[in-house]
């Protein structure tokens, strides 16, 4: 397999209501549109964001994101009227979730303390 890009694909019931959630917690509008009920963000060279009105497209999921530091990022999403749940300390790294307004779970990460195993 030579893979090129992964999208985490989210579910969700109002697609105008969830770009404006995700608008605010990535800071930006969605980069494509390729369809009437997609959108994607690109978040890096090799992975996007997909959210959909179409079930045969996503499901109602979990993503995790790994980010410098979960205070600063608690601040800032409050800010937005976001609010993360309390700290929760894994053998890696210390991890916040919320849930967006359809239920899929968004998991904020610290950096792992030490490196993943292999797979």
């Amino acid at each position: 397999m030579n893979l090129q890009k992964i999208y985490t694909a989210l579910l969700t019931e109002d697609l105008a209501a969830a770009e404006d959630w995700y608008t605010k917690l990535l800071g930006r509008g969605p980069d494509h549109r390729p369809m009437d009920t997609l959108l994607h963000w690109e978040l890096f060279d090799h992975g996007g964001l997909a959210i959909s009105t179409d079930d045969e497209i996503a499901g109602t999921g979990v993503m995790f994101l790994y980010v410098d530091d979960v205070v600063a990022e608690r601040r800032w999403l409050q800010s937005l009227g976001i609010v993360l749940g309390d700290d929760i300390e894994g053998d890696y790294s210390t991890l916040a979730q919320v849930r967006d307004p359809d239920g899929n779970l968004l998991t904020f990460a610290t950096p792992p303390s030490r490196p993943f195993p292999p797979a």
